[in-house]
């Protein structure tokens, strides 16, 4: 998805076209992670991209999406470029020293 979306309409309210755009993202994101994944991988991964416009776009992580729209909502943004690109993830194993430090965090304390 590589997407502007313009918040200014004259009939529509000005949070109604937030609203709009938010449930517009989370659809298209429900339909990617519907898809099917191709073998190697475990989960669908998001690059994501968010600005007023698409040159001055910044790289975010996918969950931040929402806080960006809001504080575009904050500033009265008129439009912004929302760029989500799927793509096939596999989860990486933690490293030992992360497993030993958990195991150790969630045994009894006497």
């Amino acid at each position: 998805m590589k997407k502007t979306f313009t918040l200014s309409h004259p009939k529509i309210a000005y949070p109604r076209l937030i609203e709009a755009a938010k449930a517009d993202i989370r659809k298209y994101l429900k339909r990617e992670r519907n898809k099917r994944l191709p073998e190697y991988a475990d989960y669908w991964g998001f690059d994501c991209k968010f600005g007023e416009r698409e040159e001055g776009a910044e790289v975010l992580h996918v969950a931040q999406i929402n806080d960006k729209i809001s504080f575009a909502e904050s500033q009265q943004w008129a439009s912004f470029y929302v760029e989500i690109i799927a793509t096939p993830a596999q989860r990486q194993p933690r490293p030992a020293s992360e497993e030993d430090d958990a195991s150790e965090s969630e045994a009894p304390q006497d």
